[in-house]
């Protein structure tokens, strides 16, 4: 990651490989409005042109991007990305796009940063790559003002979040089984003040983990349960995060077509999101207590792996009529859910990709939202619209919620063989683990995931989905 700093200097006077200048009117371009207007800027939000520097700064190159009079944080993140791309190739840039508050100088340092984000760990190099990017500067009046400070250190931490979670997503999945996983998550926290536990095979046999255990058991990999604990002192909230973590799923021996498996590691995104959210929240000294359970597991066919018909017994005791073993994201979270609600927090969220049916529902952008509370509900919502994400608030039916009990041979059925109503049933189904504890579930099946080309601060793969909620729900909570 680039280094970032806060600056009161004059833009035109900043020496820099490229200035990334906001144009809300022409006041603001100055003596380059003449050559903006010549290359048919439109001095409209969003608006983007790239001149070189002249005789009026010391910058080689001026990214001129268009503001609103008045901009939301959001707004900013976007022109921050805009001309953190367009810059492509400097190895220092700065920013004039005038934050009005520490929020806003938070909002261009994050859009920057997370705009900054390449996955190049397998490329090899070449003498005729672009310079790597190496410091942002951003210009503003508040500079030396503490809360400025502040913000833009909390905007280093959560993008350094992001981006971590992103990394591992991208991983290719032979390279980050469970037991990798689990060693990397443990290595990232070494430096903060997050204590880690790692349950292996055996641990979890005896701690009758039999949902982590049986998606697992196909696999040469062995699974893994992940424990996180964060306690400050005179921490008065308690906060339990849970996360999906299938490293890899080829469907297990319901098992998917070659195009369905073609994104399948990032199947792990809400365990790598769960972890990255918890440790910037100790990195933040966010004054809350936070129990975080990431389950891993490798979901693939073999002589060994749970089939469709199988029952298993669950951390809570209950047993799972198993249907279909390319659902089993819902089996690993059954116990990570289970051990939550044993830790006693005040409110549990998991967050998961969990169901293709959510993204017939909200689209590849949005993140459904369940919860047992009204008030999480509405929560979420708002709090991923603050920080720039999107979600939606989705119901839990008694239809469905009825559906789950129906085995006739164990407590509840894992699959519904309806082809309707699927993100429901998967979170009717956790459900049964969360006991009387306020909950709220997150599927990010589309949103972790960018398939498509990058946009705004959003790079292709891996995005971070989830991680910036789920540390702006960590300041509500304190």
């Amino acid at each position: 990651m680039p280094d970032v700093s806060l600056s009161t200097a004059k833009p035109l006077s900043t020496r820099v490989d490229a200035l990334v200048l906001g144009i809300r009117n022409e006041e603001d371009a100055g003596a380059f409005a003449a050559d903006l207007n010549a290359v048919g800027f439109s001095w409209k939000k969003g608006a983007l042109a790239v001149l070189p520097g002249g005789d009026q700064t010391k910058a080689h190159r001026v990214i001129a991007v268009g503001l609103a009079d008045t901009s939301a944080p959001e707004d900013l993140r976007r022109a921050a990305a805009k001309g953190l791309k367009a810059a492509k190739g400097s190895a220092t840039v700065a920013f004039a796009l005038y934050p009005a508050s520490s929020e806003d100088v938070g909002a261009v340092a994050e859009g920057a940063l997370l705009a900054a984000y390449e996955y190049d760990r397998y490329k090899t190099t070449s003498k005729d790559s672009p310079k790597k990017l190496t410091s942002l500067t951003f210009l503003t009046a508040l500079a030396r003002r503490p809360d400025a400070i502040d913000a833009l250190e909390s905007a280093r931490i959560v993008s350094v979040a992001v981006n971590r979670t992103r990394d591992w997503v991208n991983s290719p999945p032979g390279d980050l089984r469970p037991p990798d996983f689990a060693q990397q998550a443990k290595d990232a926290a070494s430096a903060t003040g997050v204590k880690v536990q790692v349950w292996d095979e055996v641990k979890l046999a005896k701690e009758k983990c039999g949902g982590i255990l049986g998606v697992g058991q196909g696999s040469e990999a062995p699974p893994r349960l992940v424990k996180l604990t964060y306690k400050p002192a005179g921490a008065k909230v308690h906060l339990a995060l849970v996360g999906k973590g299938i490293t890899f799923d080829s469907g297990g021996l319901s098992i998917k077509s070659g195009g369905g498996m073609m994104t399948m590691k990032c199947d792990m995104a809400g365990a790598a999101s769960v972890i990255s959210a918890t440790l910037a929240i100790a990195e933040l000294g966010l004054p809350i207590a936070v129990t975080t359970f990431a389950a891993m597991a490798e979901n693939m066919p073999s002589g060994t792996a749970t089939r469709p018909g199988d029952v298993l017994t669950m951390r809570n005791g209950k047993t799972v009529e198993v249907l279909n073993t390319d659902a089993e994201g819902r089996l690993v979270l059954a116990d990570g859910l289970s051990l939550a609600v044993e830790a006693k927090p005040d409110v549990i969220v998991d967050v998961a990709t969990l169901t293709g049916a959510c993204m017939v529902a909200l689209g590849s952008r949005t993140s459904g939202v369940f919860s047992t509370s009204d008030d999480l509900l509405d929560t979420f919502p708002r709090l991923a619209k603050e920080v720039g994400e999107s979600m939606w608030p989705l119901p839990l039916t008694e239809e469905l919620m009825e559906a789950v009990t129906t085995s006739t041979i164990a407590d509840i059925r894992q699959h519904n063989p309806k082809p309707y109503g699927g993100a429901i049933y998967a979170a009717s189904f956790l459900r049964q683990f969360v006991g009387e504890t306020d909950w709220a579930h997150l599927d990010i099946a589309g949103p972790s995931f960018n398939d498509g080309g990058a946009y705004d601060y959003t790079p292709a793969g891996g995005t971070g989905a989830s991680v910036r909620t789920l540390v702006q729900f960590a300041r509500s909570l304190s």
